[in-house]
């Protein structure tokens, strides 16, 4: 991977982009994170490639090119291109009841009162859609977010799906039998709503979900390194996974999580469950940023993009019940198929783009394309959670900075 084209070329300031470089030596010199890379792609042509720091910190290990990350939630929007695909070949409909198709969740019900122990559920009002899935308006949760006695319940019940606890279809139909948190449709919630979306995509496509993303999307794309486990003889290359220490240093993230990902997942996880690197994810991003295709590759139609980057609320995630997520603010911004959606930049109170659409994962990773500046920026790091500290929005404004 290497530079296209000089940052003024493309409508860039190289000593305004040199302010990125001082930004990331700053946070990995002082000790909170372990190291960095940043790519800015312009015009379609890569303006702007920098490293900082340690993908290993006690065996300083540089963080190099093809450094092998942990994505997490930056799967999610892959999963929602999957299902976009075999949308564009008249496997479902949107608005289609997911018990369609996985038939559990027709006896699904919704939270009313009590905690996880003791509890009363009310009927669905109208089904759980395949639009809820990619939107999050679902009413499914995560056990991780300690919010609700429905995430509880998820804890209490192993409803984990980066945990390897059998195959999805058995993991899904394990959620499908506890309650929802909310009424479908009436309120945005961070879910395992994707992970039930990549469970769709096996059922429609009729093959597992690692067998759709390599043939249809990591295949034509040339992503390489991107899948469900590191592959053999590249273990060395996978970046090591911190959390701030007591002192707001740095140590190791939990060590079962980095074997995790050396071993051939059983539980596939569409929404949180690949690695990836910085070249194979930018070629996802200029496929989207391509309105569907890279080069001579189509992967979705013109139209199909259009819709998974337009706004799919109400309002934005504020008036669904979501003033704010991790380290960002929601005031301004909407959601998509799968992907955040800038309203109003002025009250997001942030640089950018009406239009503009991104998403990030567990460990401080973030990508945004911005189809009105034909921006595209990508952030890898490896730190948990992601609302440690406000580097996605830091990065925002350093990268808008220098805009010409």
């Amino acid at each position: 991977m290497q530079i296209d084209t000089r940052p003024e070329d493309v409508g860039l300031s190289t000593p305004r982009l040199a302010r990125i470089t001082q930004w990331m030596r700053r946070w990995v010199d002082s000790g909170r994170l372990p190291g960095l890379l940043v790519a800015v792609v312009r015009n379609d042509r890569l303006a702007w490639l920098e490293t900082c720091g340690y993908r290993d910190v006690d065996a300083r290990q540089a963080v190099e090119f093809d450094t092998i990350y942990r994505i997490y939630s930056m799967t999610k929007p892959i999963t929602s291109v999957a299902a976009l695909m075999l949308y564009e070949e008249g496997c479902f409909q949107l608005d289609d009841p997911v018990a369609k198709y996985i038939p559990a969740f027709a006896e699904t019900r919704v939270f009313d009162s009590g905690d996880a122990e003791s509890f009363a559920t009310v009927p669905l009002a109208r089904p759980i859609t395949v639009h809820d899935l990619m939107v999050h308006t679902s009413g499914l949760t995560y056990g991780f977010q300690h919010e609700h006695a429905v995430d509880a319940l998820y804890r209490n019940h192993g409803i984990e799906f980066n945990a390897n606890l059998g195959p999805l279809a058995d993991v899904v139909e394990a959620a499908a039998a506890q309650p929802l948190m909310f009424q479908p449709g009436t309120r945005w919630n961070y879910s395992i709503s994707t992970d039930v979306l990549g469970r769709l995509v096996e059922i429609w496509s009729g093959v597992s979900l690692d067998a759709f993303f390599d043939k249809r999307i990591f295949g034509p794309l040339g992503m390489c390194d991107t899948g469900f486990h590191v592959r053999e003889g590249q273990a060395y290359r996978l970046a090591s996974n911190y959390v701030q220490s007591e002192n707001g240093g740095l140590k190791l993230a939990d060590s079962a999580d980095g074997s995790r990902f050396l071993e051939p997942a059983v539980t596939h996880s569409g929404g949180g469950g690949l690695v990836s690197t910085a070249s194979d994810y930018l070629r996802f991003m200029r496929m989207l940023g391509g309105r569907g295709s890279l080069g001579d590759t189509r992967i979705l139609g013109r139209k199909s993009v259009e819709l998974m980057t337009a706004n799919h609320l109400p309002g934005d995630l504020v008036d669904m019940g979501r003033p704010r997520f991790a380290e960002m603010p929601f005031a301004g911004i909407g959601f998509g198929l799968g992907v955040s959606v800038v309203l109003d930049p002025a009250k997001a109170r942030i640089l950018g783009s009406p239009g503009e659409y991104a998403w990030g994962g567990m460990a401080s990773t973030a990508f945004w394309i911005d189809p009105a500046e034909d921006l595209l920026v990508l952030l890898l790091t490896q730190l948990m959670p992601s609302s440690t500290y406000p580097i996605r929005r830091e990065l925002r404004v350093l990268t808008y900075q220098a805009l010409l």
